[in-house]
């Protein structure tokens, strides 16, 4: 399954191809290649059409975009370091992002607009088709519904209000200004609550990996927009609705990022069972080994208890030049091959994350033995005792710890926190002499205000 998984992702990358070319076709009229097909093609048949949309899990630009963001929020924050003297990482580090910034504006905006595009074709052919099964096309819409929020989630987070590109006709969507934050999450919570009613709670493929999107996992991206949203009982409700799926249990921390975890909701396949992620390590702990170039920074590993389970499984070290560097150790597989296949995919999703979304919403709502009960079930996997939050103010002291500990080196968790919770000037500007408030949001990138003259700019730049 491993391999036929990802042939399919090839096709659909070839697939892809043709719709890059085809939506020039009102504008400049020309003969396809010989080795594409036209959109009309392209959906003219659940297969076609299957491929067209599984482009949108390939490494291209869904993983890379998601890989970027992950080092410049990491490093945004106070949980990454950066080893080496790449620029566009130290600017991050020290929270005085330039407008010229590569990494912004190529891996971080560019690549997830560039989702967002494939998206947009995708339901658009899905919609326009008639020579695709119904049951396919609310699959495949669903899917692409979904990763279009996904991606309009994470640029709202990182830039504030940012343009609504969601017209299949690129020169349309050109000159777009920002929309607001307001009416981003609209269209985020609209498209997750379309992927909810279009997808089956059942995974496409085979289940047990959980590599395609299903309603569970449009839920509970949906409970974290809420979350973001400062929705409480949205919230509450649901991820309530995917802890009581009865489709998900918590894992032991040895086996939460395996591709067969049962605590997973979603997952990136790769071609041989290596995650994406395993350049957070290097080959070998021994010293003297140069280290990764992202690593957990000095002060992250103090926050952990004692015999806090998540920092033995999912923290290691390796000393280079006398200098002790905490790696994160959550994928273990470095390599992967046709002959010596690993275990790990790309975990998007995972049932901790519900718990603590649930945690924090009952908190913001004074529901304190609730909020307390899903703490408690996060603190017993890491092998510890029952939280001693018994307020308020202090459950969500406790859950943005737990947030920290559970949740790092996943995605932009701890520069969003940092940020929604309020805690971003006194945990940064006690810690970057560099800091300032206007950091929290990325700057909107240079070329692209060039190309897009109703662009304007973040406060600060």
């Amino acid at each position: 399954m491993k391999i036929k998984f990802n042939l399919y992702i090839i096709a659909a990358s070839l697939s892809l191809v043709l719709l890059s070319f085809s939506s020039c076709k009102k504008y400049v009229e020309a003969k396809l290649a010989t080795n594409l097909i036209s959109k009309d093609d392209a959906f003219a048949s659940d297969n076609s059409a299957t491929s067209a949309t599984l482009s949108l899990y390939s490494n291209y630009s869904f993983l890379n975009s998601i890989q970027y963001e992950t080092w410049a929020s990491g490093l945004s924050a106070d949980e990454l370091q950066n080893t080496t003297a790449v620029s566009d990482y130290v600017q991050f580090t020290q929270n005085v992002v330039s407008t010229t910034n590569g990494t912004s504006s190529n891996y971080i905006w560019g690549y997830s607009y560039q989702v967002i595009r494939y998206a947009n074709l995708i339901i658009d052919g899905l919609d326009k088709t008639s020579g695709v099964s119904a049951t396919v096309k609310n699959q495949l819409t669903g899917e692409a519904k979904f990763f279009r929020a996904f991606m309009f989630l994470n640029l709202v987070n990182l830039y504030g209000g940012v343009p609504l590109t969601t017209d299949p006709v690129e020169l349309n969507n050109a000159t777009k200004p920002r929309a607001s934050v307001a009416e981003v999450y609209a269209q985020v919570i609209s498209d997750l609550k379309d992927a909810q009613n279009l997808l089956p709670t059942a995974y496409v493929g085979t289940a047990a990996l959980r590599v395609r999107v299903n309603k569970w996992a449009a839920t509970a991206l949906l409970a974290r927009a809420y979350l973001y949203n400062k929705d409480y009982v949205n919230a509450e409700a649901e991820a309530t609705k995917v802890i009581g799926a009865g489709t998900y249990t918590m894992a032991t921390t040895a086996n939460a990022f395996i591709n067969t975890s049962s605590e997973t909701i979603l997952q990136l396949s790769s071609l041989y069972g290596a995650s994406g992620f395993t350049s957070y390590r290097t080959t070998s702990s021994a010293n003297n080994i140069v280290p990764p170039i992202f690593v957990l920074s000095g002060a992250f590993t103090k926050d952990f208890e004692m015999n806090d389970n998540r920092k033995t499984t999912w923290v290691d070290s390796t000393t280079y030049n006398a200098v002790k560097y905490y790696r994160i150790n959550k994928y273990k597989v470095q390599t992967a091959t046709a002959s010596t296949l690993g275990n790990e995919y790309t975990v998007l999703l995972r049932l901790a994350e519900q718990y603590l979304i649930r945690a924090e919403a009952r908190a913001q709502q004074s529901n304190i033995t609730g909020a307390q009960a899903d703490i408690n079930i996060i603190r017993a996997r890491a092998g510890l005792g029952n939280t001693t939050a018994s307020t308020t103010a202090g459950l969500l002291t406790a859950v943005a710890k737990e947030r920290k500990l559970e949740l790092f080196g996943e995605y932009s968790h701890r520069w969003f926190d940092l940020k929604r919770m309020g805690l971003a000037d006194a945990v940064l500007g006690s810690l970057k002499t560099t800091y300032k408030s206007s950091a929290q949001l990325f700057p909107i990138p240079s070329d692209q205000i060039l190309l897009n003259a109703n662009l304007t700019q973040n406060p600060g730049y």
